[in-house]
């Protein structure tokens, strides 16, 4: 009889991926945000920054995070000269945000939080992938 990994305390690894548009850029990330994807978080950092557009987070599918992903948001509101949007927000990563006072440093978007009734509505028709991690494999650099 086969086991669900998910039932055997497996984890997901973290993914990074940043889509930029004509009016923003889209980091999407999941799975576990932490130090296993470090280089993918450095290079999002640098695809935003170089876009130059207004960041926005879509983290609904984080299903853990530590003091990585913590300086990443903080870095990103560091670099970002507009307000850093984040969308969708696990109430795990909701509480880490409260405790930790980076919160208080985005903006969070209450209204995206739920489910969209048109996924294409999630983006722009306008954004086109910069970069997509690769966490078993990130980059150096």
């Amino acid at each position: 009889m086969d086991t669900p990994l998910a039932s055997l305390g497996a984890s997901e690894p973290g993914a990074v991926h940043v889509i930029v548009g004509a009016t923003h850029s889209r980091i999407l990330l999941s799975g576990e945000i932490d130090a296993d994807i470090v280089a993918d978080l450095h290079q999002a950092t640098q695809d935003v920054q170089e876009a130059g557009l207004p960041v926005e987070i879509d983290a609904h599918h984080v299903t853990f995070m530590d003091s990585t992903g913590v300086a990443f948001l903080a870095r990103l509101t560091a670099i970002s000269d507009r307000p850093v949007r984040m969308l969708r927000t696990p109430p795990t990563v909701r509480f880490l945000l409260e405790v930790t006072s980076i919160g208080e440093l985005l903006q969070i978007d209450d209204d995206a939080d739920s489910e969209p009734t048109d996924p294409a509505a999630t983006f722009d028709a306008d954004l086109e992938p910069a970069r997509t991690g690769a966490p078993s494999t990130p980059e150096i650099g």
